[in-house]
């Protein structure tokens, strides 16, 4: 906050106002929709959304992030809670929350030891393929409440359309008719009016239709009582076993929330020319969620939606989102009665034309014309998701992700250098038919710094190459691209420089970075290959190699 407040002006004041005021009416619908989602009172969604919108600003760095209650992160917390005790209960409730405060302290010593990079080993293919399928079983875990009818909920799609299948004939036809029409109005809403508070005039229209006709009496489920005032501050109890039978899924939101809160406030820091800080970004997040915790509420993160609507309204620092908590902070105290007769139906509505913008179909399709091997991945991510529920789909995915990792690592790409003709330009020979091969001469580029896994791909690949090539007298190693050098491969570079000098070829190195040309002289390898093997350029390498086969070529003259 030190960063902005000293230089805050009244005409920021006024468009933070109505950016707060905004996205606060828009959060009160949404907060208690993805409450109910995550298998919890709706007023719950309030709590947390009321003082973490309040730490953030103190400590994070995005000026329109709006934090809060999201669909991914409710639906984690139904996976895992859900696993722990039964929805309803008071054990649930005190199971959700305790959560947040495991996901808080998490995030927070995440960001105090600047871990904020792991969240890179969920590569981007792998995101849109859970974040896809997450919103599928999100709005299929919704559809009971549209049809008003029940049966034990589910992660995994085909149990959810089977359950929903045998109730069918139960459906509350009002209710769906509420449900649908609701559903229509937010899209069209959306479409024509996107400025629009359109959540909460949905919400607003449908309360007093339930309202004025008595409808709950003919059988459509309402929201009921809800408690008035503030949440009070409070602790759960601490339980270590289920604690750590809960760590699993803690770390899962705490990854998936950051992912969604950098990835958000990045985008838009990007627009208006500024930078955040992800380590800053997760100590943010993390006593945003411990704040939530401590009053009541369920783990939180970044909105897109909502952050979306708060840079499109003029906000132009975190202080909208104080304005943002002081909406809240009002209608807990003073209309809370008002949602007696909404409609449970048009928070599901709410949930399910929210996340339609998550399911990605153009992706998958560029990926496939450009990388089939992402395009799969996506699509491991997607079934492996809809299938085994949102919690494995996470875990599974960040595991396809680092064998990918290692992958890459361990099968770089080599290239084979050809010669342009009549120049010194080498390129990848079978990338260009023009391109011809120097006699006697392998010329290797190594797409990669070398490491323990990729020491092995790259002695078979030599051996492989030799054995094509079988004149050869001079292998060059084209090494602008070798950031680093473990001993492992240190190792195995010795091993392959002798194999080659008992075959009768000579191992030269060029365009070595000063950090690993360091390492080899400190471990004694540019001794054993010699200083005459390494060159500073290809050029001049071949300089000297033309004037070694002229010198050969005058001795066979004699």
């Amino acid at each position: 906050m030190l960063t902005w407040l000293p230089s805050y002006q009244l005409v920021t004041l006024k468009k933070d106002a109505l950016a707060g005021i905004t996205v606060g009416t828009m959060l009160i619908p949404q907060g208690m929709a993805y409450a109910l989602l995550a298998g919890l009172p709706p007023i719950v969604g309030l709590y947390a959304s009321l003082v973490p919108l309040i730490i953030y600003p103190f400590f994070g760095t995005s000026r329109q992030l709006s934090v809060g209650p999201v669909a991914m992160d409710s639906l984690l917390v139904a996976s895992g809670v859900g696993m722990l005790a039964a929805q309803g209960t008071d054990d649930y409730l005190w199971l959700a929350i305790l959560l947040a405060l495991m996901v808080g302290v998490i995030q927070f010593l995440m960001g105090v030891f600047k871990l904020g990079f792991l969240v890179n080993f969920l590569s981007q293919p792998v995101i849109n393929g859970f974040t896809s399928a997450a919103a599928i079983i999100i709005g299929l875990s919704q559809v009971k409440h549209l049809f008003s009818v029940d049966f034990p909920g589910s992660q995994q799609v085909h149990l959810v359309l089977y359950r929903l299948g045998s109730q069918l004939e139960n459906m509350h036809l009002l209710t769906l008719g509420i449900g649908v029409v609701c559903i229509f109005l937010l899209l069209f809403l959306k479409k024509k009016r996107p400025s629009w508070p359109g959540a909460l005039l949905v919400v607003i229209l449908s309360t007093i239709g339930v309202w004025y006709f008595n409808l709950s009496e003919m059988g459509v489920k309402v929201v009921g009582d809800v408690p008035e005032g503030l949440p009070a501050f409070g602790l759960p109890t601490f339980d270590l076993a289920i604690m750590y039978d809960m760590i699993p899924i803690a770390f899962t939101i705490a990854l998936i929330s950051f992912m969604e809160a950098i990835a958000v406030a990045k985008k838009f820091a990007a627009k208006e020319g500024y930078t955040v800080n992800p380590n800053q970004e997760l100590i943010a997040l993390g006593l945003s969620n411990t704040g939530a915790g401590m009053f009541g509420g369920y783990p939180i993160a970044g909105s897109f939606s909502r952050t979306a609507v708060n840079a499109h309204a003029g906000a132009q620092s975190p202080m909208a989102s104080m304005f943002n908590a002081l909406t809240i902070g009002l209608t807990l105290i003073v209309l809370t009665p008002l949602f007696y007769y909404m409609p449970k139906a048009v928070l599901a509505a709410i949930v399910i034309v929210a996340i339609l913008g998550l399911i990605d179909i153009k992706e998958p399709r560029r990926l496939y014309r450009l990388r089939q091997k992402d395009f799969c991945t996506l699509i491991f991510a997607f079934f492996i998701t809809l299938f085994l529920g949102a919690r494995m789909g996470v875990l599974l995915s960040a595991i396809a992700s680092g064998v990918l990792i290692i992958y890459r690592i361990s099968y770089p790409n080599i290239a084979i250098l050809g010669r342009k003709p009549g120049t010194n330009t080498f390129r990848n020979l079978k990338k260009d038919k023009h391109l011809v091969k120097i006699p006697k001469l392998i010329m290797f580029r190594i797409d990669a710094s070398l490491y323990y896994a990729n020491t092995g791909f790259l002695k078979d690949k030599i051996q492989e190459t030799i054995a094509n090539y079988q004149d050869t007298k001079y292998l060059l190693i084209d090494g602008t691209s070798i950031n680093e050098v473990d001993t492992t491969a240190l190792g195995a570079l010795f091993e392959i420089s002798d194999e080659l000098k008992s075959d009768g070829i000579e191992l030269y190195f060029t365009g070595l970075k000063e950090s690993v040309r360091l390492i080899f002289q400190k471990s004694g390898f540019t001794n054993h290959l010699g200083e005459t093997h390494f060159f500073d350029r290809k050029e001049d390498f071949m300089e000297e190699f033309e004037k070694e086969k002229q010198t050969e070529f005058e001795l066979q003259e004699r």
